[in-house]
């Protein structure tokens, strides 16, 4: 949809054609929805509710952003024109979902047409809004979210017939459909996956060449959101005083540019490796602007490859980049919404322990827990490794009830959007599934974390000790979830080396070592309640 030459003169009682429903994570005229755009006889609604904010125990940026991001989107539709339908939440009191919101905004209005809207990126959405389909008079037509490469009916048919959904196997099909890093049929490089160039840590000295990456000033706008989340969620997780995340695609775009000049060359050796008071280090801080849709994709990705093919960023950060963008990104969407509901319910493992409370206030004597978390809190934000291999794998090993870790995840993490984040908890960090995903758990040792940080130099507890009172807490637990699950994950092939580790122990270890699980687990509980 183009910008006019001149805004139209329309008043918000004029008659209405199409009625198009942006939600949240939908802050983009490239949609389907805006393809028809008459900016004289159409308008667009928008809500901010309170029960979004709520349903889940929203971390203060996670809900300063989508408000800030909204807000500044409506300003863009006005500029353009656009009469923009909006109720923030000051003025919406009561505690109705969007969709009676919505329901409520038709009674009084005269819509001609449809009501369009982009599908939600959440199940219970997309449900909420089909039931309201049925209940009302004016047609509500849900078009499919064109802001992926990769549409459901696609990966539906990659899908079908596979026993297992591995996303390489997706990632290089999407390369060969989409020809991006492509050199005519082969691979640009000539290998499809670098990740064996991309495993590297800092080393004893640190990160000591990562300039930090641009942050946004908060203008009026965002102001008056963060003092409205500071009043009405004040009990709410994390703080405001760091946000300076972008709220608008001017913004976002500034973002991808500060990112290709600082950070892409060294992301890829670098994307894994974690260092103390480091919350950024090499990674592009992207996705909440791709998850809000003030970026594409598409744009990321053309953006990205430029740089590999003009010289500037090696063809391993490149690559590594793209995977996740085009490989990741699009592989947990149709992950999700081929599974779901149900998926949400997955508990392979059989799960049951609570969360720590730890993990919503830092305050542990783990000091890789200690450092994520506590990072975490402050920006709502912590970067891939810090999610799987820290907070996930703890929650892992403890035996966390995979629900509870999706709620945290969804809760405390401002790039959360559930297609994205749920497939990412319960596959890829908690093995819920049984394996659509990841074809293994992924646990280690203390010693995994060791290796890609300086967090255990801060540690009282020794990373290759499994044993005694120095004994690293993850490492126990990681042998206390090898044993505990040795039956069901005997026929899994990628864990034989593991297991074999653990057979080649003589009773009396074994028992040693559950007899210091518990110590640990008791140990933690203590210093969870306290």
């Amino acid at each position: 949809m183009k910008k006019p030459a001149r805004s139209p003169k329309i008043s918000d009682t004029s008659g209405i054609r199409n009625l198009v429903v942006v939600l949240g994570d939908q802050l983009s005229c490239e949609l389907e929805t805006f393809r028809s755009f008459d900016p004289k006889q159409d308008a667009v609604w928008m809500a901010e509710s309170v029960i979004e904010a709520e349903y889940v125990w929203s971390h203060k940026q996670r809900i300063a952003l989508f408000l800030s991001a909204m807000r500044h989107f409506r300003k863009e539709l006005e500029s353009r024109g656009i009469r923009v339908f909006y109720t923030e939440l000051e003025k919406n009191q009561d505690p109705k979902g969007l969709d009676e919101l919505l329901e409520h905004f038709l009674k009084s209005k005269n819509v001609t047409g449809s009501v369009l809207m982009t599908e939600p990126g959440e199940w219970r959405l997309k449900k909420a809004f089909k039931d309201l389909a049925t209940n009302i008079t004016t047609p509500l037509k849900m078009l499919e979210d064109s802001s992926f490469l990769c549409s459901r009916d696609d990966f539906e048919n990659w899908a079908e017939g596979r026993k297992q959904l591995r996303m390489e196997y997706f990632y290089r099909e999407m390369r060969k459909r989409t020809g991006i890093l492509m050199d005519g049929d082969t691979p640009a490089g000539g290998e499809w996956n670098y990740d064996s160039s991309n495993r590297a840590s800092f080393g004893k000295r640190g990160p000591e060449t990562v300039p930090p990456p641009v942050r946004f000033r908060s203008d009026s706008i965002t102001r008056e959101v963060i003092e409205l989340v500071e009043h009405r969620f004040a009990d709410h997780p994390g703080r405001l005083d760091t946000f300076a995340w972008p709220v608008a695609s001017q913004d976002a775009k500034c973002a991808l540019e500060d990112f290709l000049k600082k950070g892409l060359a060294d992301f890829g050796k670098y994307q894994d490796a974690m260092w103390t008071g480091e919350p950024f280090l090499n990674h592009s801080l992207l996705s909440p602007s791709l998850n809000l849709k003030l970026l594409s994709p598409r744009e990321v990705i053309e953006a990205v490859e430029k740089e590999y093919r003009e010289g500037r960023a090696p063809i391993e950060s490149v690559e590594g980049f793209i995977r996740q963008v085009i490989g990741w990104r699009e592989y947990v969407r149709g992950v999700y919404w081929r599974y779901m509901p149900d998926y949400a319910d997955r508990n392979a493992m059989g799960a049951s322990e609570a969360l720590p409370d730890f993990y919503w206030t830092g305050q542990t004597s783990l000091n890789c827990l200690r450092q994520a978390l506590d990072q975490t809190l402050e920006y709502g934000y912590a970067h891939h490794i810090q999610r799987l291999m820290v907070t996930g794998l703890f929650a892992l090993l403890w035996g966390v009830d995979p629900k509870e870790v999706h709620r945290w995840y969804l809760s405390i993490y401002v790039d959360a959007v559930e297609w994205v984040e749920l497939p990412n908890t319960l596959g890829m960090s908690q093995y819920a599934d049984g394996g659509v995903m990841a074809s293994k758990p992924y646990v280690s040792t203390g010693k995994y974390i060791n290796r890609m940080s300086n967090y255990c130099k801060g540690c009282r507890f020794r990373p290759d000790v499994r044993t005694g009172e120095d004994a690293c807490p993850i490492t126990v637990l990681y042998w206390d979830y090898l044993d505990r699950h040795e039956k069901a994950l005997a026929g899994n092939q990628r864990m034989g080396l593991q297991l074999r580790n653990l057979k080649r122990m003589g009773a009396e270890e074994r028992s040693g070592l559950r007899a210091r699980a518990q110590k640990t687990r008791q140990w933690i509980l203590k210093e969870s309640n306290n």
